[in-house]
């Protein structure tokens, strides 16, 4: 029986290091799964396409970006949480954007002499491109009116940007981002976290139901490897080394982040669509039915 070559997607960031050791433990292939990782820089965005396009089968994706695509018709199905805490987003600019605090943005996004907050994201309806509304919702300013959007691809893509002053803001992980922060090369103003848990692992929907032997020994290998990362002893300089971060930055991550095994609930969904619809990023709220 030859193994079944499954593909996986995924952000290159710390949260999806007990990938790493999964494949790394060579657990799947004695299961006759042949587990293959692609990263994503481009987020959420870029891998719902993926999946769409039938090029990956299985992706860990931000929460609302993989409800909206749900909702606007995406063939793709939620199988469990992945990371049950919230996403700390940081809210980035250059100096030449002449932005220092919160209300430098409000001022800026109601100032109608100016042609209001220039946003890079990674793709429309990815995290950075949904998390700004919901941002911009929080300080108070129309997103509509207030924010316009420039898609750049993905973090190195964005942060050229600032830096030519082609766009104000940039909304990514804190972590992530937290090299070019203390090298003094751009500025977090600001951040602000999901209202819900920001990770799920999600497929599409016929290889969902066509292999779901196959799923199940997936979620039991990630959910095993989860568990035994927490448990390694030098955690902390492996995620340092790996990801190129000060080992305190590191710990004061892990001490935010709590992975997860549970299934997804009606209620987180139910709120994330409720979010979603209020800002006009969807059409309407969907029976739960639809994402499982």
């Amino acid at each position: 029986m030859n193994p079944l070559t499954v593909h996986i997607g995924g952000v290159p960031e710390h949260f999806n290091y007990p990938w790493y050791l999964l494949l790394k433990s060579k657990d799947l292939q004695e299961k006759q799964v042949n587990l293959r990782w692609q990263d994503f820089d481009g987020g959420t965005g870029a891998m719902v396409q993926s999946l769409v396009n039938g090029e990956i089968d299985l992706a860990v994706l931000l929460t609302e970006g993989v409800t909206k695509a749900i909702c606007d018709g995406a063939p793709i199905k939620l199988i469990q949480y992945f990371v049950s805490s919230p996403l700390i987003w940081g809210v980035h600019t250059h100096a030449v954007s002449g932005l220092t605090n919160p209300q430098d943005l409000i001022h800026r996004a109601k100032n109608t002499s100016n042609q209001n907050v220039k946003v890079a994201i990674s793709r429309h309806g990815s995290g950075s491109h949904l998390m700004a509304y919901l941002y911009a919702k929080s300080l108070g300013i129309d997103p509509e009116t207030g924010l316009s959007f420039r898609e750049v691809g993905d973090l190195d893509h964005a942060l050229e940007e600032l830096k030519l002053g082609h766009s104000d803001i940039f909304l990514w992980e804190k972590f992530t981002t937290q090299p070019y922060v203390t090298q003094f090369d751009f500025l977090r103003i600001d951040q602000y976290p999901t209202p819900w848990p920001c990770f799920v692992l999600a497929g599409r929907e016929d290889f969902i139901r066509h292999h779901s032997e196959t799923v199940e020994k997936i979620k039991k290998g990630i959910n095993k490897h989860t568990l035994a990362m927490l448990e390694r002893t030098n955690l902390v300089e492996e995620l340092a080394t790996r990801y190129a971060q000060e080992p305190a930055a590191i710990e004061s991550w892990l001490s935010q982040t709590q992975w997860s095994q549970n299934t997804i609930d009606a209620k987180t969904l139910q709120q994330v669509q409720k979010e979603l619809l209020n800002l006009g990023l969807i059409k309407q709220v969907y029976p739960d039915k639809l994402f499982f």
